[in-house]
This record gives C-alpha cells, sequence and structure tokens, in this order.
C-alpha cells in the first residue's frame, strides 16, 4: 500500500494515477471537506485526515511501505503566510516523522523548483546552482525552501528513506482549483492577457512530472533531487502557444516590469479590502524579473525521464479547461 497526499490536487492526482496505472494499490489523505472531484471514478482508498493533526496520520500510514507527499499550499498571494508556512512546512515534517514511525520504506517528497536557484539572463540552472534563503520571493518559495531543509535534516539525522523530486511548471488537464499557473492559462485562452512582462518558465506537462514521480520511486536515490521539468519557454512563447490552441491572437504588447509594479501594489490593496484575489502581485512580478530555466538532465540521466514538448502541454490545458467551462 501506497499513501499519497495531495491527490485531489493537481499535480497529485496525476501522480495517483500514474500510481494506479502501475498496479500499486493506495491510499489518499484528504481533508474532511477537500474537493474530491479528482478521485472520482478511481480505485483509491480515502483516508480522512490533516498534515497538521499527526493523530489523524499514523491510522493513515498504517500498513504503507511507500508515500508520496505531493501536497502543498501553492499560492502566489497569501493575506496570512502563516498558515502556508504551517502546511509546506510543518506538515511536512510531522508526516515525515509519522512515517519513521510507521517504518515506511520508501518516501518521494515533491518540492519545487521554487526552492533552486536561477541564474542571469537566459542561462539554465540546475540541481546544484548556489542558493540561499536570502533568494526566495515570497512566502510560497520561502516556505519550500525551508520544507526541503527540513527534508534534508530528517535524511541526515533520522536515516529516512527519501527521494525529493522539483517540479518546474507542471502544465495540463484537471488543474481544478486552478492552481497560479492554471489561471493564466485560463485568462491566456479567454483572450483576457492582452500584454506581457519579459520572463520565461520551464514547462512541463502534468502527466510526464507524475512520470517522474513514479521513476523517482523505483530508481532515484536517497537523498537526491531530481528537476522533473521540460521545455524553457519565454512567456511570449507560451502565451503564443496558448493563443493558437484556443484559436485566438497572440498578445503583441510588452510592458516593463516597473510599469506592472504599481498595478500590482493597488491590485493587492483591493483584494484585502474585497477579500477576492488580486490580478497581479508584488511577488509574481519581482519573480518575473529572472527566468526560471532549468535543466531536467540529472533526472534523464538517473532515471529515464523523457518529457514530451511543451506545445502537448498547453493544448492539453487549454483543452481541458475550454471542455471544463473555465474559458466563460
Amino acid at each position: 500500500m501506497i499513501l499519497i497526499t495531495g491527490a485531489t490536487g493537481f499535480v497529485g492526482s496525476a501522480v495517483l494515477r500514474r500510481l494506479l496505472a502501475a498496479g500499486h494499490r493506495v491510499r489518499a489523505l484528504a481533508r474532511p471537506a477537500s474537493d474530491r472531484r479528482n478521485l472520482e471514478g478511481l480505485a483509491v482508498e480515502v483516508a480522512e485526515g490533516d498534515l497538521l493533526e499527526p493523530s489523524s496520520l499514523r491510522p493513515a500510514l498504517e500498513g504503507c511501505s511507500g508515500l508520496f507527499h505531493v501536497a502543498a499550499d501553492y499560492r502566489l498571494w497569501a493575506p496570512d503566510p502563516g498558515p502556508m508556512f504551517r502546511a509546506n512546512v510543518d506538515g511536512t515534517r510531522m508526516l515525515l516523522l509519522a512515517a519513521r514511525d510507521a517504518r515506511v520504506e520508501r518516501i518521494v517528497y515533491t518540492s519545487s523548483v521554487a526552492a533552486l536557484g536561477v541564474l542571469p539572463g537566459d542561462a539554465v540552472a540546475d540541481e546544484k546552482t548556489p542558493v540561499t534563503f536570502a533568494d526566495m520571493i515570497g512566502p510560497y518559495k520561502q516556505s519550500k525552501f525551508l520544507a526541503e531543509a527540513a527534508v534534508r535534516k530528517l535524511i541526515e539525522d533520522e536515516g529516512l528513506p527519501v527521494v525529493i523530486v522539483n517540479p518546474s511548471t507542471p502544465i495540463g488537464p484537471r488543474d481544478i482549483k486552478p492552481t497560479p499557473t492554471g489561471r493564466l492559462i485560463v485568462e491566456a485562452a479567454a483572450g483576457r492577457m492582452p500584454a506581457y512582462v519579459e520572463t520565461g518558465l520551464n514547462v512541463a506537462h502534468v502527466d510526464d512530472v507524475a512520470e517522474g514521480h513514479l521513476l523517482a520511486f523505483e530508481k532515484g536515490r536517497v537523498g537526491e533531487r531530481y528537476i522533473l521539468g521540460g521545455e524553457n519557454m519565454s512567456l511570449q512563447a507560451i502565451l503564443g502557444a496558448v493563443a493558437a490552441a484556443a484559436g485566438r491572437r497572440a498578445p503583441k504588447l510588452k510592458i516593463p516590469h516597473g510599469a506592472i509594479l504599481p498595478i500590482a501594489y493597488a491590485a493587492e490593496a483591493w483584494a484585502r479590502i474585497s477579500g477576492g484575489e488580486p490580478f497581479a502581485t508584488v511577488d509574481g512580478v519581482r519573480m518575473a524579473r529572472k527566468k526560471m530555466y532549468f535543466s531536467h538532465a540529472k533526472a534523464v540521466r538517473d532515471l529515464g525521464y523523457a518529457p514530451r514538448p511543451a506545445g502537448q502541454a498547453l493544448a492539453d490545458a487549454v483543452r481541458w479547461f475550454k471542455d471544463h467551462g473555465y474559458l466563460g
């Protein structure tokens, strides 16, 4: 039996489906009030619990030889960052300690390239690119950096059998929330993004990221991290591919980062008053000043990871959002 966290979410549901396809028996940890649409029709056992409630973790892990910890609070803006740190850092540590006590034999922890270093210009970073906490912009990146540091300490101090994976920017179907990246795809596909800033991302199909998780479980070395990436693309190229898939015209107007920053401050101020989410965030603009380009060569070499072209991920995402009514 394998326990998976985050299976109701975007990446976690893809990992769950890949585990089931490989013949594994899977139990999903889910909060009582969670949206379980991504579990519908799947032969998965559900254990109700919460990462911050240790008493719920012990029964969820009972009889499990494997654990995939995919769950994370992924937001680029939070009026109160406290819950994000508790979920991503404290929750991770409590879950892994419970896995230690349950004598789980193999663990895959889903970190993020958000916890890694980036390089200037179009240079491509990898697992060994230098990085410090001071490089982390915003609570999401900070929390993932601290969470991965906590996992490494548990590997060193407790001998936990953990393999770390760092997905880049997963794109594809079943992004029901959607994630911040998914919202960008929705806005672009709906024709509500007439301009762009100069930045770039590494785009990977979510199903390839899920395959990378299984490969890490089967072949990864304990204590090692593996970037699960795809294709490095400028935001202009990403929006062009989305527009093509949606049958729309690609945006042509490039806006300087400095011109967007005051708008982001105003959007956040209004979000605090209205209780909604800002369409642009200060941290998002600050992060966009550097392209998040990465190499997944290590995963290819050591795991046999083989991602498909990013264009297919973007087309699959647009199709799924359109079929499920997200585009208006």
